[in-house]
């Protein structure tokens, strides 16, 4: 099986850099794709070529039998099928690092820069903590490789159906040279080893679930944020909103009445200057 700590420590690296549903898909993977796999396979499937029994007698045909009847291994193709669907997330990894750490240096520069001076660029994908914001060029780069572990995931349940099928059948027909004729091949423990398979692809099925739930998240995430803030700008501003001031009926007859009282002082006074006026001509 090999030792998957170190595969362990890197996606573990991932949790902080996700979004919920991706760090449920994280658990997903370490509890019941590794753990199950390291755990459960090797007492499963310990006896899987030795357990393997034709009815002849010809040297070189249970060899030849299991290798046609299992041209890959099912505990090295779930082994592979992990690595590969792991490799677009560490490879995320390296690209939020990456930003992480250019940021980092920009921080760095902005505190040694002579008189507390900023600079123009400032970090926008991190924050003092580290913590990543997905958004910008690593939004695209978190789609790309959800994206690519679902052609991937697909691409290994498929793989099984054609190469094994979903269910282990206890006998296998093998007409393969050298055998003399066409022998029958049975396998060890098939009940056992069909409801391991069964329960891997349910596991496959729900982190490809998960994978495509993610996707549509962030994309909803993504129109949401672009129509945020003209609604927040209305919010924040209601003096530039256009909507008409509506007053009581008292406050519209006390606004009448003082616009009557300024008018008859407004008359009272051309009349005062027009009378004036007069008197200096005689």
């Amino acid at each position: 099986m090999g030792d998957w700590g170190f595969l362990s420590t890197l996606l573990d690296k991932v949790q902080s850099h996700s979004t919920i549903i991706g760090k449920l898909w994280m658990s997903v993977l370490f509890l019941f794709r590794i753990m199950v796999l390291g755990a459960g396979a090797e007492s499963v499937w310990g006896d899987e070529q030795s357990g393997f029994i034709c009815n002849t007698q010809q040297p070189g045909c249970v060899n030849v039998c299991y290798d046609w009847t299992f041209p890959i291994s099912h505990i090295r193709f779930w082994v592979l099928q992990i690595i590969f669907v792991s490799t677009p997330t560490l490879l995320y990894l390296g690209h939020a690092m990456h930003i992480i750490h250019k940021e980092n240096k920009l921080r760095e520069q902005q505190r040694l820069s002579p008189g507390g001076t900023r600079l123009l660029k400032v970090p926008k994908y991190s924050d003092e903590k580290g913590k990543v914001k997905i958004k910008g060029n690593l939004l695209g780069s978190y789609l790309t490789q959800l994206v690519v572990k679902i052609i991937i995931e697909s691409a290994f349940i498929v793989g099984q159906y054609y190469l094994y099928g979903f269910i282990m059948v206890p006998m296998f027909p093998c007409s393969k040279k050298p055998c003399p004729f066409t022998v029958e091949c049975y396998m060890s423990r098939p009940t056992e080893k069909s409801i391991f398979i069964i329960f891997m692809l349910a596991v496959s099925c729900v982190s490809l679930l998960l994978n495509v739930i993610e996707v549509l998240y962030l994309i909803c995430t993504r129109v949401k944020c672009r129509s945020r803030p003209h609604a927040l700008t209305s919010a924040e501003n209601p003096a530039s909103l256009s909507a008409p001031r509506w007053t009581t009926t008292e406050e519209a007859l006390k606004q009448n009445k003082i616009n009557m009282e300024l008018e008859s002082v407004g008359g009272s006074l051309d009349g005062a200057k027009e009378e004036k006026r007069l008197l200096s001509d005689h």
